[in-house]
């Protein structure tokens, strides 16, 4: 018999290690990119609900209907396994995930236009546990600033969220990113994507090959040395993932 949604996203979060500190530094690139997807989404369901009060870290099924309820053996359940975590805010989000795949469940009529708010959030759990709200939003590897409804509302969307794509923007060190361009080959759909990390004082070159991996290159020292004919531009984490992602699906799907 087939789990109930509400209670398959129970157990996802039962899974989660809240304690894993060396899951959360480790993955702690794609951790900050899922968290600024949720509140991305959230603010997105916020101003859509009149709930901008209520933003980042709230029920949004509650706003969206009330009469849906968490099954009362899931929300029991749930209560259990959350004992002990904090913040607040960090259960609510966990009740709510919950409470939203109940609903999903229950309509078949949500807005179409708006994203599945809880996706982002529940893959930041499952790599590495919570977070802390002070001044910043501490994700126990890094962090970031809150900012309000309106600027997350437009900020970038971080669509690409398979866990391949994610592993791979997940490394040591201060990262740049590149992507080799051409006349045939625009910024949207490069020739290749290169990456420049810098690690306690030393530089890594490294390209995302074939091999779906990232391997030591010289196209950037040769670059600047003049030799090489390809050009490239400066490309963000966001438009990373996304080459990354179409090359997984590429080079899996000819394979």
């Amino acid at each position: 018999m087939t789990e109930s949604p509400s209670r398959q996203v129970l157990e996802r979060l039962r899974a989660v290690d809240w304690a894993d500190d060396l899951a959360a530094s480790d993955h702690a690139n794609s951790r900050a990119l899922l968290m600024r997807e949720y509140l991305r989404r959230a603010a997105l369901w916020a101003r859509a609900y009149g709930a901008e009060e209520a933003w980042p870290f709230f029920d949004i099924a509650e706003r969206v209907d009330a009469e849906v309820p968490t099954p009362a053996d899931v929300a029991a359940e749930l209560e259990e396994a959350l004992s002990g975590l904090a913040p607040a805010s960090l259960k609510r989000t966990c009740r709510a995930a919950v409470r939203w795949a109940a609903l999903r469940d229950a309509r078949d009529d949500l807005p179409a236009e708006l994203p599945d708010p809880f996706e982002p959030l529940l893959l930041f759990y499952e790599r590495g546990g919570g977070y802390y709200l002070e001044e910043y939003l501490d994700l126990n590897g890094a962090m970031i600033r809150l900012g309000t409804v309106e600027s997350n509302a437009s900020a970038t969307p971080f669509l690409t969220l398979a866990p391949a794509t994610l592993d791979a923007l997940d490394a040591e060190g201060q990262i740049t990113y590149y992507a080799k361009v051409s006349e045939d080959h625009p910024r949207h759909k490069p020739r290749g994507i290169v990456r420049r990390r810098i690690d306690e004082d030393q530089t890594y070159d490294e390209a995302f090959t074939r091999n779906l991996r990232w391997e030591p290159t010289e196209y950037l020292r040769l670059y600047d040395l003049g030799h090489n004919e390809v050009d490239h531009v400066k490309i963000t984490e966001i438009e990373a993932a996304a080459f990354i992602e179409s090359a997984t699906a590429r080079i899996l799907g000819s394979s």
